[in-house]
């Protein structure tokens, strides 16, 4: 049974790395900036370290005028989105900016990427763009329907347009004025049609929670504490964004919907007063570093007083503890003094932190012991938060010696 169960586990790995490791995976963050920028109160000396993603996030911390932004990703293609985002923000004027990450398309994108865009990106992210942009912007199709969550994005509204047949009904929710109001269309209209028996079976699928960015040990990690299915659990968080939290700037979901933002609700680096004060100097804050967080913390001669790991952590959760102790080996080697720590996870609750062994001031301990919870300001902002993704969400920060 053990053997079977870890040849199980094998292919299940080798099937998120099949689904991923040639793809964009995030189009768009899915981790809502406006708490992280509370619990981070990033003043003009902090020096941040937060994972690429697709980018947005980076931008937004920007805009409180940190000292220095670094945004790391393991994979290349995230980092090239988040260098042409820089980049168009650098020379393009602000229509042409919305067009093409506001609306997902720009036509003339090859000749607008040539003349203009191109020169500022790395070698790697040339290529990835050069083979990619014009696909990817200049079609009828969204930017915000590729890759591989985009296309997950673009089955469901598939799903609504010709399956369940709900489109009025999706428009009328998303143009809402008040949660009663979004009580009612959801309740009367949507409920019923959308939650089929077989969209359950497809949700609690391997292949589908690969495409939502979901590996098998963040999927183990999750169902030590639901009651129910995974399923069920992303039922019960829609319903939240959709009955209790009010939709007029939740920009996640619009965009997830309908394949692009409104300019009214859309976030906030895309907002042409934030654009123009990007463009004139704050986004050189951003380095951008294709590398894992330990191998670029190792390697970083600056201290750091700010980390955002987004769910990075459930991944190694399972199986993977070294790499989990190294990460956080290094995050303890380069932070510096009031160090305050972000992080989240797909499951309601995060236990395998608790007994990491690490070194800290020439002295072996746990790491439990050296983090203070903020679980005050976390558990104000998590009911708050746009998204509803996450099981929860953790303020940290680090123990003064």
């Amino acid at each position: 049974m053990l053997l079977l169960q870890t040849i199980k586990n094998i292919g299940q790995d080798l099937g998120f790395s099949l689904v991923h490791q040639q793809n964009l995976v995030y189009v768009t963050c899915w981790e809502d900036p406006r708490l992280d920028r509370v619990a981070l109160n990033l003043q003009t000396d902090d020096t941040v370290l937060v994972i690429t993603s697709a980018g947005c996030n980076a931008l937004e911390y920007a805009l409180d005028e940190p000292k220095q932004i670094y945004a790391v990703d393991v994979n290349p293609k995230q980092n090239a989105l988040l260098e042409l985002k820089i980049a168009a923000i650098r020379e393009l004027d602000f229509e042409h900016f919305f067009q093409l990450f506001g609306r997902g398309k720009l036509k003339q994108f090859d000749e607008i990427y040539t003349q203009k865009l191109r020169s500022h990106l790395s070698s790697i992210s040339q290529a990835y763009w050069d083979k990619q942009g014009t696909k990817f912007f200049d079609s009828d199709r969204s930017f915000y329907f590729r890759g591989t969550t985009g296309n997950f994005a673009l089955a469901i509204n598939y799903y609504i347009d010709h399956i369940v047949k709900i489109r009025p009904s999706i428009d009328a929710i998303l143009n809402a004025k008040t949660s009663q109001e979004q009580q009612e269309i959801y309740h009367c209209e949507i409920e019923q049609a959308f939650w089929q028996d077989w969209l359950y079976y497809l949700l609690n699928s391997d292949f589908v929670l690969w495409m939502l960015g979901i590996p098998l040990q963040q999927r183990q990690q999750m169902e030590l504490y639901l009651e129910g299915s995974i399923a069920t659990f992303i039922r019960q968080r829609c319903e939240q964004v959709f009955t209790e939290i009010p939709i007029q700037d939740n920009y996640f979901w619009r965009v997830f919907l309908k394949g692009e933002y409104r300019r009214d609700c859309c976030p906030e680096y895309l907002k042409e007063e934030n654009f123009e004060r990007l463009k004139s100097g704050l986004v050189d804050c951003i380095q951008v570093k294709t590398n894992t967080v330990t191998n670029f913390l190792e390697n970083c001669q600056e201290k750091i007083s700010r980390f955002v790991l987004l769910d990075h952590m459930d991944w190694l959760s399972r199986s993977s503890h070294e790499q989990l102790q190294q990460e956080w080996q290094a995050i303890l080697d380069r932070a510096s003094e009031k160090t305050r720590i972000l992080f989240r996870s797909g499951a309601l609750q995060v236990e395998y932190l608790d007994a990491l062994p690490v070194v800290y001031e020439g002295k072996e301990q746990l790491l439990q012991n050296l983090l203070r919870y903020d679980t005050e300001l976390a558990e104000q902002l998590h009911p708050q938060d746009r998204v509803q993704t996450y099981g929860s969400f953790y303020i940290a920060d680090l123990v003064e010696a």
